[in-house]
């Protein structure tokens, strides 16, 4: 390479002499007296010269003597010249005037400090991002947050930095290694549209430490989401593996040092909270290979009592303990070994370095393959021997965990070497990311600092356990921002238990001369008009035209229809309704001037509907709701729109009972997916309340209102007319906020059974 000509400016001497006249050129171009500069110049000139071409050099030291002379001190210029010989490998040369311009544009906005934060982390973005393309869709989008917070405080536009800016800029690397640039983009407009004019939380949001920042990056983040396939994962366990227990998501997301692995304990069975493809495997298939060792684990696997084993005799139990897990796992099902082999790693036998290296995992990972793969292709005496032994034993029949125990043992001690005990150990091709901790395996007499007792598995106390099916996660508005919180609310559905279905056919009966009056009601909106169904085996009477032609193909000897009857259906009536009664604790005061409550109020008038659609014949479904935080929503089914009015949908409704508070938004949305599934002409979704929509996590009381409102919005758009009975007398001030003119108010508590009926004939007539 040719000498730079030594120019060096007057005032300017530099402080070091290097003896290579050529680096001595380049400290004089860089035009600095940084003494951490200094320190570390020579170095990474040799990595800046190794991957720059000639006059990448000259831009390089010029962008970067541009940074020293910006006044914020050596940091921005030591980010740049250690960062940018590494991006510019990856992204290419042309990129630097696009990096430069932003600086300037930081430089000369309030955002000056960002520029260190944006320079530490150009490397590692540049090796996400890849493309010099990708990487103007990201100056981009640092540009318009910075626009878009800086002096957004109080209206002073030219006084206060974006607070949340060099957060972003140091959590840029980890996020794109979750995102994509659009699921950012995404994830940045969420934070600036609701966080702008607030400086704590937009910190919070941007160090990914709020609620809504990880709710919104789970939702952008790539992969098989668990929320997106929990309810098959729960069926899938209930089918195949005849287990209900509940599945609890952790993160893997915001640990990355330790990655946390799958396992299970007395709450339920943990797994990561997103799955890529991998290996030609789906992420959904990876769920299910994880939960399929977890059950085996549960169905064969006994405790072992582990005080007096070493780590390594430990470790080489669980290894020979997961493979006899798996070579049952397959005897049941065998489509599970392709899947298992696709996951599991193939090491190279010559891989690890015996000598220089602890070898254990390794030897421990090439034992596994062995033991599942009978292609492994491995050629150590001891791996076969052990590998025969521990295909014998588990031709037998299942073996136990004990007497694998004893064969790992014997392993242990015939391999055992010094070098073991190394510090450095080869991880390459060892980490088998399906299997669960095993924490479950032992137990420990005497507590230690090597482990914790184990918590031997239980199914939760009453009061802990969710029941009935995985939740439905339902987004929640947030009016004060105008967006929606993603994934917000947890709903967990369940059938209603069921109480003495005499109790309400006591009701009934006390109302008796009511059912009179509205059966007369009820036979003016049945409808008249009849549709003949012909070609019947079974039917109400003879089809005359088609008995004729079986009978002539009888007597000529033909083979005779033998659909001669028919019958007849009602048709001009099509119409679809669910109830959804508000089950919260308000329900259990007495009304004025009555020994009665509420809530048994609610119970004569649902069950005089009940009888009243059932007489009519539409379809129909009834639901309870309350709620207990966003994160417990319960919603409980009385009755289906497949069954009938009988003694199981009654008993479930003289077991109703009150409790807790009135999240609405969340339960009108998950009773409008049920309804919007039904085929019908009009469908129609009541509200039975006492009160306005309210939480005890929610201390606005505005915020589940709006909620409401803009869920009723969502399912009129779908089709589905909302109407609410409200029976709370204040109920004017809220109601229409929510149902617009689609409501009614009752006032005398005392008449809603008579009223509640009288109400749904009015609406659907």
């Amino acid at each position: 390479m040719t000498e730079i000509p030594l120019i060096v400016p007057i005032g300017t001497l530099p402080v070091t002499e290097y003896q290579h006249p050529l680096m001595q050129a380049y400290w004089v171009q860089l035009d600095t007296q940084f003494k951490p500069v200094e320190e570390v110049f020579e170095a990474v000139m040799e990595e800046a010269l190794a991957l720059l071409t000639r006059a990448g050099i000259k831009d390089y030291l010029d962008a970067a003597r541009l940074i020293g002379k910006l006044g914020r001190g050596a940091e921005p210029m030591l980010a740049f010249l250690e960062a940018w010989p590494s991006a510019a490998s990856t992204l290419g040369e042309a990129a630097l005037p696009e990096i430069m311009a932003v600086i300037d544009k930081m430089q000369r906005s309030p955002n000056s400090k960002a520029i260190t934060p944006f320079l530490q982390t150009l490397a590692p973005v540049a090796r996400s991002v890849q493309t010099q393309a990708q990487m103007q869709h990201y100056l981009a989008l640092t540009l318009d947050f910075m626009e878009r917070t800086t002096g957004s405080i109080h209206g002073h536009h030219t006084t206060f930095p974006s607070p949340g800016l060099p957060d972003f800029l140091l959590q840029a690397p980890f996020l794109l290694s979750q995102l994509s640039l659009g699921g950012l983009k995404n994830w940045v407009e969420y934070g600036v549209r609701n966080y702008r004019s607030h400086p704590e939380r937009q910190i919070d949001y941007f160090t990914v430490q709020s609620a809504d920042s990880r709710a919104v990056l789970q939702r952008e983040r790539h992969g098989t989401l668990f929320m997106d396939v929990e309810r098959r994962l729960d069926l899938y366990l209930r089918g195949l593996w005849q287990d209900s227990d509940q599945l609890v998501p952790y993160s893997s997301a915001y640990d990355e040092i330790r990655k946390p692995i799958p396992y299970y304990d007395k709450l339920g069975l943990r797994v990561p909270d997103v799955f890529d493809d991998r290996a030609g495997v789906t992420g959904m298939d990876r769920y299910r290979v994880v939960l399929a060792h977890m059950i085996g684990h549960r169905r064969w696997t006994t405790t072992q009592v582990a005080d007096n084993w070493s780590p390594f005799q430990r470790m080489a139990v669980e290894f020979f303990e997961d493979c006899r897990v798996e070579t049952l796992l397959c005897r049941e099902y065998p489509g599970l070994h392709r899947l298992l082999l696709a996951l599991h790693p193939h090491p190279v036998e010559a891989a690890c370095d015996p000598l220089t290296t602890s070898c254990l995992r390794h030897r421990l990972a090439m034992l596994s393959r062995a033991l599942l793969d009978p292609q492994h292709g491995y050629h150590d005496a001891d791996l076969l021997d052990f590998t025969a032994r521990f295909h014998a034993l588990m031709a037998e029949g299942e073996a136990s965990t004990g007497a694998i125990a004893t064969l790992a043992l014997s392993y242990v001690a015939r391999t055992r070497r010094q070098t073991d005990q190394l510090a450095k150990v080869h991880f390459d091709d060892t980490v088998i990311d399906y299997r669960d901790d095993n924490r479950q395996m032992w137990r420990f007499i005497e507590e230690d600092d090597e482990g914790e007792i184990a918590d031997q598995h239980r199914k939760m106390d009453k009061s802990e356990e969710l029941k009935g099916l995985p939740p439905r996660h339902y987004p929640e508005w947030d009016y004060q921002s105008q967006t929606y919180r993603p994934d917000w609310a947890s709903v967990y559905e369940g059938l209603h238990p069921s109480g003495n279905a005499g109790d309400i056919d006591s009701l009934l009966q006390k109302h008796g001369a009511l059912a009179k009056r509205l059966k007369k009601m009820l036979d003016l909106l049945k409808p008249q008009d009849k549709v003949r169904i012909r070609y019947q085996e079974e039917g109400s009477e003879l089809d005359l035209d088609v008995a004729l032609r079986s009978l002539i193909d009888f007597k000529g000897g033909a083979q005779p229809d033998t659909r001669i009857n028919m019958s007849h259906r009602t048709d001009g009536r099509d119409i679809a309704v669910l109830l959804l009664v508000d089950l919260s604790e308000s329900l259990n005061e007495k009304v004025a001037g009555s020994e009665q409550t509420i809530l048994e109020l609610s119970q004569e008038a649902v069950s005089l509907l009940a009888w009243a659609i059932e007489h009519l014949g539409d379809p129909f479904a009834i639901a309870g709701f309350h709620s207990n935080t966003r994160h417990e929503v319960r919603y409980q089914h009385i009755k289906g729109f497949s069954e009938h009015f009988d003694d199981t949908v009654k008993g479930r409704l003289a077991a109703m009972q009150a409790g807790y508070s009135t999240r609405m938004g969340a339960a009108i949305r998950h009773a409008a997916h049920y309804l919007g599934g039904k085929k019908a002409d009009k469908k129609l979704l009541l509200v039975l309340t006492d009160g306005q929509p309210a939480d005890v996590d929610v201390h606005d009381e505005r915020l589940l209102i709006e909620d409401a409102r803009q869920a009723v919005k969502e399912v009129d758009r779908e089709g589905i007319f909302t109407y609410c009975i409200n029976l709370d007398p204040k109920a004017d001030e809220y109601v229409a906020d929510i149902f617009g003119r689609q409501y009614s108010v009752i006032d005398n508590i005392q008449r809603l059974p008579e009223r509640l009926p009288e109400l749904f004939l009015a609406l659907t007539k």
